[in-house]
């Protein structure tokens, strides 16, 4: 157990913020409620040091598939969830302060929701770093479910508006679903294999692919739960709640559902497919031939889909709705590739990467749209304040003329996520694109590269119109908020754009080796993978 918790502390670290921050939420003093999002970025801090500390060699973790990938993926959870956290001050609770300090109500706890929103977040972050750490579906399940379950009330809470509570609605039933689909994969697995450890089920299926192939139960179990965990990444078909989900929420609740339940999916199906193994194809150096099939036509139709149904938006929160969907398709093709001797050749490592660069482009840009809010708050029928955020696309309209800050920032993000050339959006593509011709799937690069450049009609729109356009009325009837940290997050974001495209050799070189971890020689295979302890000892991993 003491070797367990050499690779914990990031979480237990947060666990212990948690427990502080749904406490000062209720205090009476409002200098100690607005310590609730500092407290939890330094947590988060904190954690993304203990998470770079950690040496999987000598961690329990270190027996499992994945060992390099703790530090690496714990570090850019936590780099990302400061960003989120600057995001989301400001977001609950907003009227209620105002009328407590112009002495128009008097204080009521059960009226203050500042404490378990932010308790909510750390939660979430911690299932997503718990997931990192999974070496067994058992584990894997409940970091999974403990990342989603807090967003579905972040989401319904978000605003007073009766819309975040139709969106919760939508993305609660729906995340029911997608649950209920990789629970019962899982336990197919379970029935297929004999195993709920992840190093021992990737011995029993070496063994079922070195006889007569993979039975009929372990092939079922392993379609279910990646259809499932589908909806994590939000993936055709588990796609249908997103763009309603992003435009119901706050600006800055829908930034983290584009990079927590994302990043927590991609690293599920990294772990599950570590366990097929990439060298179990026909061809020497793939997945089985159904689970293959079954990953190339998810990332087709999601990158496809997601993009198309992108051009036809005017809402902002929609159009980045379904340009999440087609990064996730995107990435898809780096887990169809599979590791590689080189970052050129690994789409794993590209997928690790390119969740670092898409979590901070889509923050920087989900935080300029929260920046623009209507100068005066509404009353709901409740009558709780509401204030207004930007969502049609007009409303940005001249914006780097006018707010220059904002616009530029949006300016860069948008360059980012389009994968122009010489942003970091680009750096974080151009792997999947080598790794993908050098697996040999030349069709799938294809269909990438078509997708490329249908989205850069929607992306530069997101350019030309603060760039090139006059500010109308629809523009002119927003201010910037006074919540700073929202505009300073918006710059960061661009900063870090620009900053990692001068540094991402070294960041590249780290996101390798978090997927090709140096260890002993007898633990490691051609494919840069820790490789599993031999078949005679599965009873020293199933009894820690």
């Amino acid at each position: 157990m003491a070797e367990r918790l050499a690779y914990l502390w990031p979480e237990i670290t947060l666990f212990i913020a948690t427990c502080v921050v749904m406490v000062i939420g209720l205090s009476p003093s409002a200098a100690v409620r607005k310590l609730c999002p500092l407290i939890s970025g330094l947590s988060l801090a904190a954690a993304g040091i203990f998470a770079i500390g950690t040496t999987p060699t000598v961690a329990e973790g270190a027996q499992g598939l994945m060992p390099g990938m703790l530090p690496y993926a714990k570090a850019i959870i936590a780099v990302v969830g400061i960003m989120l956290v600057m995001l989301l001050a400001g977001t609950v609770d907003r009227g209620e302060e105002e009328e407590l300090e112009t002495g128009k109500r008097i204080f009521d706890a059960q009226r203050l929701t500042g404490g378990e929103f932010y308790a909510f977040f750390l939660f979430s972050l911690t299932g997503l770093m718990l997931t990192a750490s999974a070496d067994s579906l058992i584990w894997l399940f409940l970091a999974l479910e403990l990342t989603s379950l807090p967003t579905y009330v972040m989401v319904t809470i978000s605003t007073a508006r009766s819309k975040a509570k139709e969106a919760g609605i939508k993305y609660f039933f729906l995340g029911a679903l997608g649950a209920s689909i990789f629970l019962y994969g899982f336990s197919l697995l379970y029935g297929g294999t004999g195993a709920v450890n992840l190093v021992e089920i990737k011995n029993q299926i070496a063994i079922q692919l070195a006889g007569d192939g993979l039975n009929p139960i372990t092939t079922a179990g392993l379609m279910l739960s990646i259809v499932g965990i589908g909806f994590k990444i939000a993936a055709v078909p588990m796609h249908y709640y997103t763009a309603d989900v992003y435009q119901g929420a706050a600006s800055p609740v829908s930034a983290m559902l584009a990079f927590v339940p994302k990043t927590a999916g991609f690293l599920a199906l990294i772990l599950l497919c570590a366990a097929i193994g990439w060298n179990s194809g026909e061809t020497g150096h793939a997945l089985p031939e159904t689970i293959r099939l079954l990953l190339w036509v998810m990332a087709v139709l999601t990158m496809t889909l997601g993009n198309v149904l992108a051009l036809l938006q005017t809402s902002m929160k929609r159009m980045l709705a379904y340009s999440s969907i087609a990064h996730s398709g995107y990435m898809l093709v780096g887990l169809i590739a599979g590791p590689g001797a080189t970052f050129t050749e690994s789409g794993i490592s590209a997928i690790m990467f390119y969740l670092l660069t898409y979590g901070i482009m889509s923050t920087g840009a989900f935080a300029v749209i929260a920046s623009l809010e209507r100068a005066h708050a509404q009353r709901t029928q409740t009558g709780e304040l509401a204030y207004d955020e930007a969502d049609s696309i007009e409303a940005i309209r001249g914006l780097a003329r006018t707010k220059p800050l904002l616009g530029w920032s949006l300016v860069i993000c948008a360059f980012s996520l389009l994968g122009f050339p010489l942003t970091v959006g680009f750096f974080g593509k151009l792997p999947l694109f080598t790794a993908g011709v050098s697996a040999g799937e030349t069709p799938l690069v294809v269909i990438l590269g078509i997708n490329s450049a249908i989205a850069a009609f929607y992306y530069l729109r997101l350019v030309a119109y603060p760039l090139f356009d006059e500010a109308g009325d629809e523009a002119d009837g927003f201010v910037t908020t006074p919540i700073r940290t929202r505009t300073a997050t918006g710059a960061i974001g661009a900063i870090a754009v620009l900053g990692m495209t001068v540094f991402a050799g070294p960041i590249i070189g780290l996101a390798h080796e978090s997927v090709s971890p140096t260890l002993d020689s007898d633990t490691h295979t051609d494919d840069g993978i820790a490789d599993e302890p031999k078949l005679e000892e599965p009873e020293t991993i199933a009894g820690q």
